[in-house]
């Protein structure tokens, strides 16, 4: 299984706040310390208000009375200690009030993380004062990449060569994140696209007006443009089909404007790997619109994913590794 490590950085906080050369470095640390936790916790209190707001635009019936207080209470801290058995009963009840679940439904406009469900779940677990992370919690607990994270890494299968090793870096793909990883990519075997197909409902954590699968979209087509990559084969991975396929008989398809002509033809099963196939087309005609006559001969494949399924992914890179060594051993005239 391939763990990918997130890097968090204070750069930017500190650079707002020079206090000259007298300063010291601990302090601005503290001080970038004290503003992200206030920014964090101001989006905290923004999503309560939020919550609270939507449940009552839906006119759901709290069965708890002081459940806005409590919500106030304990998302209003400044300081975040460890669970007690008091806190982890205050944020259960909360959490299983049907208001909440039913309000919580909606999440897709509330910018809820997709993991939320399963630490609540966990949660007199994590409140343990033995507690250790298991592999699932660190997976569940992941961060949106900033910056560029590298990861090396050894191929699978049977053609691996001893001591070889794969470079893979992580980038954030938000808009303001691509300038500091373009220019790292002249040369590189692959692309590996990550496209979370279940966020098609969903907007923007910077841009509450802008639907994820459409700055996805646009994000593959720049991706596929940059003349360093003219030669590049391209991995897409559909990801998070596992909430997809709990989704989209739920959640219309169309609602997301490029899939509007989206039309169901059945229910179930079926109806799920109808929707995916229809996705996987519209990424298809995507690349190849974009893609110029005298490179059409590049490898691009597409895999459907679940990044919490270790297995899965693990069989998924050894495809990818085999694919790389076929290319190569084609364009080295052995194919």
């Amino acid at each position: 299984m391939l763990y990918t490590v997130v890097l968090q950085t204070m750069g930017l906080l500190c650079s707002r706040h020079k206090r000259g050369n007298q300063a010291n470095t601990e302090e601005n640390a503290q001080a970038a310390e004290i503003e992200r936790r206030i920014e964090q916790e101001t989006k905290a209190e923004k999503h309560i208000q939020k919550l609270l707001l939507l449940g009552m635009e839906l006119k759901i019936p709290f069965i708890w009375t002081e459940i806005g207080e409590k919500l106030s209470e304990i998302g209003g801290r400044l300081d975040y200690p460890r669970l007690t058995e008091d806190l982890v009963q205050d944020i259960l009840k909360i959490w299983r009030d049907p208001a909440i679940q039913e309000t919580y439904a909606r999440g897709n406009e509330l910018q809820v993380p997709d993991c939320a469900d399963y630490f609540m779940e966990n949660l007199q677990r994590l409140s343990d004062t033995n507690y250790i992370p298991t592999k699932e919690d660190v997976l569940h607990a992941r961060v949106r990449t900033t910056g560029v994270v590298e990861i090396q890494f050894s191929p699978v299968g049977e053609n691996k060569k001893s001591g070889e090793v794969y470079r893979l870096f992580d980038v954030g793909g938000q808009r303001n994140e691509r300038r500091k990883w373009i220019h790292l990519f002249e040369g590189v075997t692959a692309v590996i696209f990550c496209a979370a197909i279940s966020e098609y409902d969903q907007t923007l954590f910077e841009d509450e007006s802008r639907n994820r699968i459409m700055e996805t979209k646009e994000l593959f087509e720049w991706v596929l443009k940059q003349k360093c990559f003219e030669k590049t084969s391209f991995m897409l991975f559909l990801n998070k089909f596992d909430i997809f396929e709990k989704k989209v008989s739920k959640v219309p398809l169309n609602v997301c404007e490029w899939f509007k002509d989206y039309q169901p033809v059945s229910t179930g099963k079926q109806e799920v790997e109808h929707a995916y196939e229809f996705v996987k087309k519209k990424f298809e005609e995507l690349y190849y619109q974009n893609v110029t006559c005298d490179h059409q001969d590049r490898v691009f494949k597409i895999y459907r994913t679940t990044a919490l399924d270790q297995k899965l992914v693990k069989k998924t890179f050894k495809l990818v590794d085999e694919t790389l060594r076929r290319r190569n051993l084609f364009e080295a005239g052995l194919l």
